[in-house]
């Protein structure tokens, strides 16, 4: 508590009242989704595939903060499987299709899913830590204002 009082005080007074500004955590996820800063919403937050920005190249936003570690993958792997179970369970009633095509078709689905969500998941969830302050955003102060 006390940090956080000293970490007030020592910034000037349009950063410290910015800093304890509410931020939206729905816009800052969906941001997050698209790949954009939770932040400004312009600069991109992935570099290569899953690698997070240290810094949004836009406005400037650290995102070094992040630590998404296994919960974009334990999400999309939740997700996947939930979306799929019900589609094998309703093809094999409909169709009786022969067990290898639907262990190619669903294997592919699975994969190609999964590769499309994972990204996404990340940074929304990256978004999300921003949003809730977590894991060092709490200290960060942005250096441009959010804009809706």
């Amino acid at each position: 508590m006390a940090d956080a009082i000293e970490t007030a005080t020592a910034m000037p007074a349009d950063t410290a009242v910015q800093d304890n500004a509410e931020r939206s955590t729905g816009r800052a996820m969906l941001r997050g989704w698209r790949g954009r800063c939770p932040s400004c919403g312009d600069g991109k937050i992935l570099y290569r595939y899953l690698k997070v920005v240290d810094s949004c190249p836009a406005c400037g936003e650290e995102l070094h903060h992040q630590r998404a570690d296994d919960g974009p993958a334990y999400l999309t792997v939740l997700f996947v499987s939930h979306l799929l179970g019900p589609a094998i369970l309703a093809v094999f009633i409909a169709w009786r299709p022969d067990p290898v095509t639907m262990l190619l078709g669903f294997s592919f689905a699975a994969v190609a899913l999964s590769l499309l969500l994972l990204p996404r998941v990340k940074g929304a969830m990256v978004g999300l830590q921003w949003a809730r302050r977590m894991h060092g955003f709490e200290h960060a102060a942005s250096p441009a204002r959010a804009r809706d």
